[in-house]
């Protein structure tokens, strides 16, 4: 059974930082591309950034140069480092697995995590 489940998602304040896990089990994620998706309230779900299976990134232009993210293959864990965070960075966080790059058909998604910048 495939499972992703998303943890470290809570308060901060603007200016502030909060890294995101995604722990993976029931397959081998290592070949896949993976993703951050985020959605607000009232808003369609975007794609954040995403990584393949060579460790290329992509992010979208509004968190280029504050976000990173990153995979442990070893541990089955994808991360979300978020620095200088913005109120607009509010939103349900899901990790997402088996897809493309930053568009939204992926096969895999987590249960997600609450970030709130104020």
């Amino acid at each position: 059974q495939v499972q992703l489940v998303e943890s470290g998602g809570g308060s901060a304040q603007a200016g502030g930082s909060l890294r995101l896990a995604c722990q993976v089990s029931g397959f081998s994620y290592t070949s896949y591309c993976m993703a951050w998706f985020r959605q607000a309230p009232g808003k369609e779900r975007e794609g954040v950034a995403a990584i393949d299976s060579d460790g290329r990134t992509d992010y979208v232009a509004s968190v280029k140069g504050r976000f990173t993210i990153s995979r442990d293959n070893a541990k089955n864990t994808l991360y979300l480092q978020m620095n200088s965070l913005k109120p607009e960075d509010t939103g349900m966080y899901y990790c997402a697995s088996d897809g493309w790059w930053l568009l939204p058909e992926y096969n895999y998604w987590g249960q997600g995590t609450q970030v709130t910048v104020s």
